[in-house]
C-alpha cells in the first residue's frame, strides 16, 4: 500500500488536514511547518494524487499554452521558444505544470477539451492563436486567461502583455539622430502584423517630433534580395539615406551585404540598427546596435499575470507593455 496523508501527518506530528492544506496551498501555513512536511514527503517518497486533488479543490495546477501544433515554423522560432521556456520556469516556480495545446477551430479542438473538461486552471493565448470562437468559449466558461501580444482590434475585458515596439523604434531614431544621421529609413517585413505597425508608428513619431516633421520612408523587405538591393541603392543615391533601422537580424545581414557591395562604410557612411539582439547582432561585422526585444521577459510576465489571476481570483483587464532596451554597438557610432 502506498504512503498516505496520515503517514506524513504522523511522522511530522500534525493533523492530516494540515498536510492537505500545505499540498493544496489552501490556507496559510508557516514556512517552518511547510519545510517539515515537504521533507517528510520526500523521505517517504509521497506523491500527491493529482486527480483526487483536482476533485477536492477544483484546481488542476496546470496552465495551458495555446499554439498551432501544425506550424513547424512556430516551434523553430527561437524567440517564441524563449517565451515558452520562461512560461515553463514561472509555472514550475509557482507549483503549476505547463501543457501545450492547440485550437483547430473545430468542435473537437484540443483546447476546447481542456476548457470544458476543467483540465487546466488557465490559459496563455498568443494573439495569433485567438479566434473569435475561442474567445467566446473563454468568456462563456469564465476561464482565466492572458493574451500574449497586442491585438490590432482592441477588445474590452482582455488582459494582455506585449513588448513596447513603439518605444523601441523611438529609442533607435533618437539615438541615430544624436549620432548625426539625418535620413533614416525603416526596413520592415510582415507589414500586416501589429508589432511591425507599432514599430513603424514609433519610427515616424520620433522623426516627426525631432526632425522638422519628417515622415520617413519604409522599405518592405518582401524576402526578395534583388528588390532589396535595388531599393537600398535607390534610397542611398536619390534620397541621401544615411541610416537604416531593420526589423530583424536577417534583414540587417542582407543590408550589410548590400552596403559592402556599394562600398559604403558602416558606421562612417551609413548607420545601422536592428531589432532583436538575439541571435546574431553582436557577431556581425561590425557588431550591430540592437533594440533588444526580450521575449523571455514577455513569457515570464504572461505567466506571472495568469498565476496572479488564478491565485487572487481577480486581475485588472488591461494592456501591459514591457520596455525594450537599446544596446549600442559599433554599427551606429558615427561620433
Amino acid at each position: 500500500m502506498g504512503v498516505t496523508l496520515n503517514d506524513i501527518a504522523k511522522k511530522v506530528g500534525v493533523s492530516p488536514s494540515t498536510v492537505s492544506r500545505v499540498i493544496n496551498g489552501s490556507a496559510p501555513i508557516s514556512e517552518g511547518m511547510k519545510k517539515k512536511i515537504y521533507e517528510a514527503m520526500q523521505e517517504l517518497n509521497y506523491h500527491p494524487n493529482s486527480i483526487a486533488r483536482t476533485l477536492a479543490t477544483g484546481n488542476s495546477k496546470i496552465i495551458g499554452l495555446v499554439m498551432d501544433t501544425n506550424d513547424e515554423i512556430a516551434y523553430a522560432n527561437s524567440f517564441f521558444n524563449r517565451s515558452v521556456y520562461a512560461i515553463e520556469q514561472s509555472a514550475q516556480k509557482n507549483g503549476y505544470n505547463l501543457i501545450i495545446t492547440s485550437d483547430n477551430g473545430n468542435t473537437n479542438s484540443p483546447v476546447l477539451d481542456l476548457i470544458y473538461g476543467h483540465k487546466v486552471d488557465g490559459l496563455i493565448v498568443p494573439v495569433s492563436g485567438l479566434s473569435n470562437s475561442l474567445l467566446d468559449v473563454l468568456k462563456k466558461e469564465e476561464t482565466p486567461w492572458i493574451m500574449m501580444g497586442e491585438s490590432s482590434e482592441p477588445k474590452e475585458g482582455i488582459c494582455w502583455v506585449d513588448m513596447d515596439n513603439r518605444q523601441g523604434s523611438e529609442s533607435a531614431v533618437h539615438h541615430l539622430l544624436k549620432q548625426g544621421y539625418q535620413n533614416i529609413v525603416y526596413v520592415a517585413d510582415h507589414l500586416d502584423t501589429v508589432f511591425t505597425q507599432k514599430r513603424i508608428e514609433g519610427y515616424r513619431n520620433a522623426l516627426y517630433e525631432e526632425h522638422s516633421g519628417q515622415k520617413g520612408n519604409i522599405i518592405n523587405y518582401k524576402e526578395d534580395l534583388c528588390y532589396l538591393r535595388e531599393t537600398v541603392s535607390h534610397h542611398l543615391s536619390t534620397y541621401g539615406t544615411d541610416a537604416f533601422i531593420c526589423s530583424n537580424n536577417v534583414i540587417s545581414y542582407h543590408i550589410l551585404q548590400v552596403l559592402k557591395e556599394l562600398n559604403k562604410n558602416v558606421p562612417c557612411d551609413v548607420g545601422l540598427v536592428t531589432f532583436d539582439n538575439y541571435p546574431m547582432a553582436e557577431y556581425m561585422t561590425p557588431p550591430l546596435t540592437a533594440v533588444d526585444v526580450n521575449t523571455y521577459l514577455l513569457g515570464k510576465k504572461a505567466a506571472e499575470l495568469l498565476i496572479w489571476k488564478l491565485q487572487n481570483k481577480s486581475c485588472v483587464n488591461r494592456g501591459n507593455l514591457i520596455q525594450t532596451e537599446l544596446i549600442i554597438r559599433e554599427s551606429s557610432k558615427k561620433i
